[in-house]
């Protein structure tokens, strides 16, 4: 049976952009489109952030209701992108703590948390999710949510990861709790790839060093995709494009099967910032993903 690194291979490398900011000071709503210009090629767009509350049933994005007035530019943007066959994917969790404790308790609470995400997943169409556990959960708990996402789901649907880099290498410096190695070795052939957080103090990619070290460890390249922040503004450890290149140059070559890029996040990329942020994606598909635009 082919498993889902499999049939996403055709893809390699990918160009992921997350998108958690939506509007913009003046509340204005900040459109995605742009993305779908002729010289930009991007694979999947990452929207975040999903969030489990004490009440199951009020699951919200960011700080409202997904369904609230403000999100529907968002969704029916969402939905273009889709018939342009860019993959939708959701962020569930992230800085935010309190979804993943709720889903890694007992099974009748995991039910009790679970069902309205699924149910909302299903309703927003999404390709797939992307789990940033950035607090403590444990293997069980990881798992039987992949679990059931595949079975509800099935073996088409998306499911990645968002580790910071230096638990790649070593589960001790890990926001998760549990060992990415060990997960890996549980359930690797339903994880499509690991967008890795090469920025603030947990990786450094003005070099190739700790993705050739990942690699040396055993990791599949097809499967570290590397994240970085596209604004000094959005973190620490942002890489100006002078830098960047020759260390994009490199993984590309040395990597046959490179997994690609990923940006947090969109309305502020740099060189375009807030006024063109589409334009970082231009760039990145230049540098990585060129033989698309022929």
């Amino acid at each position: 049976m082919m498993t889902q690194a499999d049939a996403l291979k055709d893809v390699l490398p990918r160009l992921v952009v997350y998108y958690q900011t939506h509007h913009d000071k003046s509340d204005k709503p900040i459109s995605i489109l742009p993305l779908l210009q002729p010289g930009i090629s991007v694979s999947h767009v990452i929207l975040a952030a999903i969030h489990i509350n004490e009440d199951p049933n009020a699951i919200t994005l960011n700080d409202h209701a997904p369904d609230h007035q403000r999100n529907s530019t968002l969704w029916s943007e969402l939905s273009t992108l889709q018939a342009c066959e860019v993959k939708v994917m959701g962020m569930l969790g992230g800085a935010s703590k309190g979804s993943y404790v709720r889903l890694d308790g007992s099974d009748k609470q995991f039910e009790q948390y679970y069902v309205p995400l699924r149910d909302f997943v299903r309703q927003r169409n999404f390709d797939g999710l992307d789990l940033c556990v950035e607090e403590k959960m444990s293997l069980s708990g990881i798992l039987r949510l992949i679990d059931r996402l595949k079975s509800d789901f099935g073996q088409d649907f998306i499911i990645s990861l968002a580790p910071v880099a230096a638990a790649m290498l070593d589960p001790t410096k890990n926001l998760s709790g549990f060992s990415y190695m060990d997960l890996e070795a549980a359930r690797g052939s339903d994880i499509a790839w690991y967008n890795m957080q090469f920025y603030c103090g947990w990786g450094d990619i003005s070099n190739t060093h700790m993705y050739d070290f990942m690699v040396q460890m055993g990791w599949n390249p097809e499967k570290l995709v590397v994240g970085m922040v596209t604004n000094p503004e959005t973190g620490s450890g942002f890489v100006p494009w002078e830098a960047l290149s020759p260390v994009l140059f490199s993984l590309t070559r040395k990597h046959r099967r490179f997994g690609g890029v990923m940006c947090w996040e969109y309305f502020n990329s740099l060189p375009g910032d807030v006024h063109q942020p589409w334009e970082w994606a231009r760039n990145m598909t230049l540098h990585i993903r060129s033989a698309d635009l022929i």
